[in-house]
C-alpha cells in the first residue's frame, strides 16, 4: 500500500498525524496560559505538560526545548491577531478611515478579549530586555504598528484623532483596551465589571472610540 491510499484509508500514519497535531495543539494552549500567567522564566516545561496533560519528553519532541515552544505559542496569538485585523480592514474597505479605525478598535478588543495572553505575554516580556521581546517585536509588532501609524496619522490631518505622536496615541489606545481586558478578575471586585460579557466589550471598544477619535468632518463613505 502506497503513503498516499494509507492516508486516505485513515491508517496508522494518518492517526499518528492526528494525533501528533492534537499533541502540539494541547502544548501550545497549555503553554500559552502558563507564560501569560508566569511569564517565560516563572514558567516549566514540567507545569505546561501536566497543563496539557502530556508526557513532559513530548515537549521537547515536539517543540525541541522552551524558547521554542513560547515562539511557537505567542507566533499563534500575533498571528491570528494580525489575521482578524487584516479581515476587519477587508471587510470594511470601503468604509470613511475613521469608520475603519472603529471597526479595528471593535476586532481587537473582541479579540483580546477571547485571548487575553495577548496583552498579558506583552506585559511579561516588557518588564526586562530580552531576545524573546526583540524577536516578537521584529516579527509581529512593528509591521503590524506601521501601519496602524499611518493610518492614525490620516486621521489627525482630517481632524478626527487629536494631535500628537501617533504612535504615542496609538499605544494610549492599544493599553488602554488590552489593559483593561487584563485585570479582568480586579475589574470584577473592585469595580463590578464583567469585562467578559458582550455588552462590556462593545461598551468598551465605542467609549475608545469615542475618547481616541472624537473628530466628525462630516465624512462620508469612499466609493468601491
Amino acid at each position: 500500500m502506497s503513503p498516499e491510499t494509507d492516508l486516505s484509508a485513515g491508517g496508522p500514519t494518518r492517526k499518528q498525524q492526528q494525533r501528533s497535531i492534537v499533541t502540539q495543539r494541547k502544548l501550545l494552549d497549555a503553554a500559552i496560559e502558563a507564560f501569560s500567567e508566569n511569564g517565560f522564566k516563572g514558567t516549566s516545561t514540567r507545569d505546561i505538560a501536566e497543563r496539557a496533560g502530556v508526557h513532559h519528553p513530548l515537549i521537547t519532541y515536539h517543540f525541541k526545548n522552551k524558547d521554542r515552544l513560547w515562539r511557537a505559542a505567542a507566533d499563534r496569538i500575533f498571528s491570528q491577531f494580525v489575521q482578524s485585523l487584516a479581515k476587519t480592514l477587508e471587510e470594511n474597505h470601503h468604509k470613511s478611515p475613521k469608520a475603519r479605525m472603529a471597526s479595528m478598535i471593535h476586532s481587537y478588543v473582541r479579540y483580546a478579549r477571547h485571548q487575553p495572553a495577548l496583552h498579558k505575554v506583552m506585559v511579561q516580556e516588557s518588564s526586562y530586555p530580552n531576545p524573546r521581546l526583540d524577536w516578537l517585536v521584529d516579527t509581529h509588532l512593528k509591521p503590524l504598528f506601521k501601519t496602524t501609524f499611518q493610518m492614525i496619522e490620516q486621521l489627525q490631518e482630517l481632524g478626527v484623532a487629536p494631535q500628537g505622536n501617533p504612535a504615542l496615541l496609538f499605544n494610549m489606545m492599544r493599553v488602554s483596551g488590552g489593559g483593561l481586558l487584563a485585570l479582568n478578575h480586579e475589574l470584577a471586585a473592585s469595580s463590578d465589571i464583567d469585562v467578559n460579557a458582550d455588552e462590556t466589550i462593545e461598551e468598551l471598544a465605542d467609549l475608545m472610540v469615542k475618547v481616541f477619535l472624537p473628530g466628525d468632518p462630516g465624512e462620508t463613505s469612499e466609493p468601491n
